[in-house]
């Protein structure tokens, strides 16, 4: 498969970029003198924290929503999400003035449920053990006619997520390595396509929970595998297999799929509360763990970005992480 034949392409990330202008927040990059010595690297941490509705997922689903006609809009529009697509979905369909319905798990953080009945959607419960959501999507798709918008496999959503990488890229200039927070693929796969028209010789890395390493299982063997619902505080990386889109952008283009813990979540979680005066949830912090923790071999003063992916935590939870003697 050549670059050409991938789709979307970076012109579609260009597209993304143009029609998010305005709307989403250029989210920060910052720097820590401490983790730079602790790692022995120059690392640049893109704070999609603070993007509207907390996370990276406005920038895929405004594209996305904003890309449909009129009339799909007046459908309405259903997601299925554990949180922060579920939030940039409600949000971006207000703001685009059309109806949301979204499936999240029983088990989903209080916090992430409340903020995504405050920007007005609906919200449908299921089991992530025992049900599918897929099925449930398509069942209330059939009977309503609303537009279901994907957390990650669709070409718009991939673009839209992209722009965080092609900010990133145009603040700091070419990186030598960029890190990754991973569950279906779609962060992953848009930040790749920034990277092959920013950065052409930037070796880009997803990192996923350990528990629930399906991507990078599928990485190795060369075709999808998908896996039994795992068990991880990253909640937002809780994907069973990779999605049909991202994944052969991932294969063309992402150098290698790392793992960290949770425990090695929670440390990462800690520094940044505590050295960068900045909250984290679980799956943000996956890119981070990663250099943290030595998943990669760091050359002396390499130029290292990592995209922060969200900072969606309740608020107990996250202080019962905090105080785990690790």
């Amino acid at each position: 498969m050549t670059l050409e034949s991938l789709k979307p392409t970076y012109a579609d990330v260009c597209l993304a970029s143009q029609r998010l202008a305005g709307v989403a927040h250029r989210t920060p990059v910052l720097t820590s003198q401490t983790f730079n010595d602790m790692v022995g690297a120059q690392v640049f941490f893109k704070c999609e924290q603070f993007q509207r509705g907390g996370a990276f997922k406005f920038r895929g689903a405004y594209n996305a929503i904003a890309a449909l006609t009129e009339l799909q809009r007046a459908a309405g529009v259903l997601a299925y999400s554990s949180g922060n697509h579920a939030q940039g979905v409600a949000l971006a369909a207000r703001l685009l003035g059309a109806k949301a319905t979204i499936i999240m798990p029983s088990d989903a953080p209080e916090s992430k449920v409340k903020a995504t009945r405050g920007y007005g959607a609906e919200v449908i419960h299921y089991d992530r053990a025992t049900e599918d959501r897929t099925v449930i999507a398509l069942d209330i798709q059939k009977r309503t006619g609303m537009v279901l918008v994907p957390p990650f496999d669709d070409h718009n959503i991939i673009s839209g997520q992209a722009t965080a990488a092609k900010e990133l890229f145009e603040e700091v200039g070419e990186l030598d390595a960029l890190m990754v927070c991973l569950g279906g693929g779609g962060l992953l796969a848009g930040s790749a396509l920034a990277a092959s028209g920013l950065s052409s010789t930037c070796k880009v890395y997803g990192v996923e929970p350990e528990a629930g390493n399906d991507v990078q299982q599928s990485f190795k063997s060369g075709s999808i595998v998908r896996i039994d619902p795992p068990q991880s505080i990253a909640d937002g990386a809780l994907t069973l297999a990779v999605g049909e889109k991202t994944f052969p952008i991932i294969q063309r283009l992402v150098t290698d799929i790392l793992t960290v813990t949770d425990e090695q979540l929670i440390q990462t979680m800690k520094f940044f509360a505590e050295r960068m005066n900045t909250v984290v949830e679980p799956t943000g912090c996956l890119g981070a763990a990663a250099v943290q923790h030595g998943a990669i071999k760091i050359k002396p003063n390499q130029r290292i970005g990592v995209i922060v992916s969200g900072g969606n935590v309740d608020l107990l939870t996250y202080s019962r992480y905090l105080s785990m003697p690790i």
